[in-house]
């Protein structure tokens, strides 16, 4: 555990009582005296906050933000160049195979490009970054900083007292405010299915911002567990357990980040690694895809979990990559890969939990409703 690193908030989740564990090289709090199940209702409820400072903040600059965005999407197959100034989108990393090497956020900050990727990944992303881009691109790891997400439906409200101008950001809005005199990146976003801000705050600050926020009626702080099982009532995926350096896009059903003008008949089309594999499965189809499940009964299905076409016989056609049980939902929920012909809403499929076939449903995702501000 010594080798863990600490956020900038570290001190502050100790006194609140939080359970620490290591998470990606990284000593963060699991969950606070409330509980997973309770925390993850008031963030669904009301508004929760997120210590994610263990994310990686990079600088992309190149004299312009065209010229960043240009050079950016040489290693992703979004559009980078189409995107407006002060709004963000989500991407991914291709591999030559086609996989997804991470997954990220990327803003267009006016005059340069503003990436956010996953801490697990974040020593090779920028090292990526900078092979791939140097030296025409300046690629700087932007350190000193906390992050943190604000989540539910009372996070305008709670964050409206120390800004008012945030209650005017939409869905994917980024920009920089000045949080209780301090000069904050925010973004109108989150990974958690609910409205919310992501804001990367002065380390200096970001305690006492962070205990302003703490102090109000609406919000309790949120802990690993809860984000897990926010995020999978979501539908959303989390790099390592559901998307992979192995995974194409199109059999994650991501096919909706990849925007016209980077496809095949687009005006900018390919020029991203693994072009070829994914505009091949875009065109004939993928034998896997990655579904919601909804299993039956109380026992959740955890990660690993084989899928099968029937209650008897047969081999695997897939396996659950997330699971657990989801408070919103009521009941399990689970995601993972199961063959094509088994993906449609609705299909009924076998989960093995200690030997025993058990019935499960795929399932539109995300199980439960988004309510981002559009």
């Amino acid at each position: 555990m010594g080798d863990l690193k600490r956020t900038p908030l570290y001190d502050l989740h100790v006194e609140l009582g939080a359970k620490m564990v290591g998470f990606a090289g990284y000593d963060m709090p699991v969950q606070y005296p409330l509980g997973v199940m309770k925390e993850h209702l008031h963030c669904r409820g009301a508004a929760g906050l997120f210590d994610v400072s263990h994310m990686g903040q990079v600088a992309l600059r190149a004299g312009s933000y065209e010229a960043a965005a240009k050079a950016f999407e040489t290693l992703v197959p979004q559009d980078v160049m189409g995107l407006g100034a002060g709004r963000q989108r989500y991407g991914f990393f291709t591999n030559d195979a086609g996989g997804i090497e991470d997954d990220l956020m990327f803003a267009n900050r006016g005059d340069h490009l503003f990436v956010v990727v996953n801490a697990a990944c974040k020593e090779a992303d920028i090292a990526r970054m900078t092979a791939a881009l140097s030296p025409d691109v300046t690629v700087e790891e932007i350190t000193g900083r906390a992050l943190v997400a604000l989540q539910g439906p009372a996070a305008e409200t709670a964050l409206a007292r120390l800004n008012p101008a945030v209650v005017d950001m939409a869905f994917m809005d980024f920009t920089e405010v000045e949080l209780d005199g301090v000069a904050c990146w925010v973004s109108r976003s989150g990974y958690t299915g609910e409205d919310g801000y992501e804001i990367s705050i002065p380390e200096a600050d970001a305690e006492g911002i962070c205990r302003k926020l703490l102090a109000m009626e609406e919000v309790e702080g949120i802990g690993l567990g809860a984000r897990d099982s926010l995020r999978l009532e979501g539908g959303l995926c989390l790099y390592g357990n559901d998307i992979d350096a192995s995974t194409s896009p199109i059999e994650a059903a991501l096919t909706w980040a990849i925007q016209k003008v980077r496809r095949a008949d687009g005006d900018r089309a390919g020029g991203f690694p693994g072009a070829d594999r994914i505009f091949g499965d875009l065109a004939e189809g993928v034998a896997r895809k990655r579904v919601g499940l909804a299993p039956t009964g109380r026992a959740p299905m955890r990660a690993g979990t084989q899928l099968f076409a029937a209650a008897e016989g047969g081999e695997p056609i897939g396996e659950v990559t997330s699971g657990g049980f989801g408070p919103t939902y009521e009941g399990p929920v689970a995601m993972g890969y199961v063959g094509t012909a088994q993906a449609a809403v609705g299909t009924e499929i076998f989960g093995e939990v200690r030997g025993k076939r058990l019935p499960v449903t795929v399932a539109k995702m995300p199980l439960v409703p988004a309510n981002f501000k559009r």
